[in-house]
This record gives C-alpha cells, sequence and structure tokens, in this order.
C-alpha cells in the first residue's frame, strides 16, 4: 500500500506536467493538482491506516501554515508578478504543500517524506512558473510550511525522540531511547 501512495505522489505531477509547458494557466493547474493532491495524502495515508493522531497532526499543520499564510497575504501587500492582486507574499500553495509533505515525512519517516516533498518542490516551481509568486515567495511558502509540518506532528514510531531545546547559554538537542 505505501508503495502505492509513493507512486502516486511522484507520478501524478508528472502525468499533468504535460499541459503546464502551454503556459501559466497550466502551470497553475498543475500546481493546483500538486497541492490538492498532498492534502489528500497527509490526510488520507493516516486516515486509512486508522491513525487518528497523525490525521489530527496533517490537519493541524495544514491549518496552520494556511493560517500563517493568509495573514501575512493580508499584512504584506506584494503585488503578484502577473499583477492580478497584491496577494503575492508568501505562497499558499506552497506552504501547505510543504506542511502537508513535512507532516508524511515526520510521521512515517523518509519514504513517505521524500516523494511528498519533491512534490511539494513542484508546486513551489509551478507557481512561479504560471507567474504568479516570486522566487521568494515561494521559499518562505516552503519554511512556513516546512517548520509547521515538522512542530505540530508526533513521529508515528516514537521509540527514537529528538527534542531540540535552547536556554541562555547554549542550547542542543536531547535524544531519548525506548527499548
Amino acid at each position: 500500500m505505501k508503495v502505492k501512495i509513493i507512486a502516486l505522489l511522484v507520478l501524478a505531477p508528472v502525468a499533468w506536467a504535460a499541459p503546464a509547458t502551454a503556459g501559466p494557466k497550466g502551470w497553475a493547474d498543475a500546481s493546483d493538482i500538486g497541492r490538492d493532491l498532498l492534502v489528500g495524502a497527509a490526510l488520507g495515508v493516516p486516515a486509512v491506516q486508522g491513525d487518528w493522531r497523525g490525521d489530527l497532526d496533517a490537519g493541524a499543520s495544514v491549518l496552520v501554515a494556511g493560517g500563517t499564510t493568509f495573514a501575512l497575504k493580508e499584512l504584506i501587500h506584494e503585488s503578484r508578478p502577473d499583477r492580478s492582486d497584491d496577494k503575492s507574499f508568501p505562497s499558499g500553495h506552497t506552504s501547505v504543500s510543504f506542511a502537508a509533505a513535512a507532516s508524511l515525512e515526520k510521521r512515517y519517516g523518509w519514504e513517505a517524506g521524500l516523494p511528498a516533498l519533491l512534490v511539494a518542490s513542484f508546486v513551489g516551481v509551478a507557481r512561479v512558473r504560471a507567474d504568479k509568486h516570486y522566487v521568494h515567495d515561494v521559499l518562505a511558502g516552503a519554511v512556513i510550511g516546512s517548520a509547521s509540518g515538522f512542530l505540530l506532528t508526533s513521529r508515528h514510531d516514537d521509540r527514537v525522540r529528538l527534542t531540540p531545546w535552547a536556554g541562555f547559554g547554549g542550547g542542543g538537542i536531547d535524544v531519548a531511547m525506548r527499548f
């Protein structure tokens, strides 16, 4: 089952990339599909496995990334490259895609995370190619989404837990292992 999901995550954007060569509208459509596919996978994979904690984590990650992006768009009025509006910074498609991908990676490991992160990267590139965002918009969206996914998602297998910490005199990472 995991192999089928990974194959779907990797191959679906490739299948829809052909219309993207037609112009900005094709790239915009491809980015919509990639984003929707990632959010569906981040919510669907845990649900299929009966992993309701994973579903809650993924939902929270996507909502926080989307909410943060929305708030920043309302505060920072940057015009889009195509001049359609002033909601360019940061990229919402990219932040939500990276939140979903980071949630999959943190919960299920690199086998699910790597293909998801590749699709999220495709979404970011497609937003620039669609003339909807500048590169810095996409990079900011990737940071927001990745932070949301990694910070709000717990590992499915918690036998090894890494916890970052910071104090006045420094910081580090605690490692806890359960045998």
